[in-house]
C-alpha cells in the first residue's frame, strides 16, 4: 500500500496557515478579476464573422498589457493558494489529497500560461484588424488552433481533476468542513457565463463573464474563509 507521508502529504490541520493561504488566494483571485474584466469591457459585434472574438477589437494595447501581467502573477499566487484546501483534504483523505494535488500542479503549470496567450491573441487579432482586416477571421482562428487551444484543452483537464476532486472530497466528507461547502469550487463560476447569456451583451456583463475563473476562485476562498473555517469539525 501507498505510503502518502513518502511523497510529501502533509497532513498536519494548521488553520492559522491554512486562514492565511485562502486570504492570499482570495486576494490574488481579485487581481485576476480586475484584469480579466480589462480585456473583456466591451460589447459583441453579433454580426461579425468572428463572433465572440469581436468584443477584443479595439482595446488599447495598454489594457492587454495590465490584463497579461495581472493574469501572470496572480493564476499563480492563487494556485497556490489551493494548498490551503490541500491540506483541508489531506487531514482526512491522503488518497483523495494526492488526486487534488496533480489539479493543482496542472493550473500551476498552465493557467498564467493560457491567460498570457489569450492576451497575446487579442493583441494579434487587433494587429491584424488594422493591417489586413479582410483576413482577420482565418487568421485569428488559425492562431486559436495552433497556439491558444491545445494549451486550453490541457489547462482544463486539470482545472476539471481540481473540481471534481474538491468537490467530492466535500461531499463525502473527507474535510473537517461542512459538506454543504462542496458549492465552494472554481467551478461555480460557469453560472456567471449562464447569467450572462440571459442579461444580454453589455460591457459589464461581457468583463464579468470573461473573468468567470476569477469568480469561481472569489467565490471559493471567499466562502472557505466565512463559513468552512468558522465551521470546523475536528472529530
Amino acid at each position: 500500500m501507498t505510503d502518502y507521508n513518502d511523497i510529501g502529504i502533509n497532513k498536519e490541520l494548521n488553520i492559522a496557515r491554512i486562514r492565511k493561504l485562502l486570504s492570499i488566494g482570495l486576494i490574488a483571485a481579485v487581481l485576476v478579476l480586475i484584469g480579466d474584466m480589462l480585456l473583456g469591457w466591451s460589447v459583441i459585434d453579433e454580426n461579425s464573422d468572428i463572433g465572440v472574438f469581436s468584443k477584443f477589437i479595439g482595446i488599447s494595447d495598454a489594457r492587454i498589457f495590465w490584463s497579461a501581467l495581472l493574469g501572470m502573477i496572480g493564476i499563480p499566487l492563487e494556485g497556490l493558494c489551493y494548498f490551503g484546501i490541500y491540506r483541508l483534504i489531506a487531514y482526512r483523505s491522503e488518497k483523495r489529497a494526492h488526486s487534488y494535488r496533480t489539479g493543482i500542479l496542472g493550473v500551476l503549470t498552465f493557467g498564467g500560461f493560457v491567460h498570457v496567450m489569450c492576451c497575446a491573441a487579442v493583441y494579434y487579432l487587433n494587429r491584424i484588424y488594422e493591417l489586413k482586416p479582410e483576413v482577420l477571421e482565418t487568421e485569428v482562428m488559425q492562431f486559436a488552433k495552433y497556439y491558444l487551444f491545445p494549451a486550453s484543452i490541457v489547462f482544463f483537464i486539470f482545472f476539471l481533476v481540481l473540481n471534481i476532486t474538491q468537490i467530492a472530497a466535500f461531499i463525502k466528507g473527507e474535510t473537517p468542513c461542512p459538506k454543504w461547502c462542496a458549492v465552494f469550487n472554481p467551478a461555480i463560476g460557469v453560472i456567471v457565463i449562464v447569467l450572462a447569456k440571459i442579461i444580454g451583451n453589455y460591457p459589464l456583463v461581457n468583463a464579468l463573464s470573461t473573468g468567470w475563473i476569477s469568480i469561481g476562485g472569489i467565490c471559493t476562498f471567499g466562502g472557505l474563509l466565512l463559513f468552512g473555517l468558522k465551521n470546523i469539525n475536528l472529530e
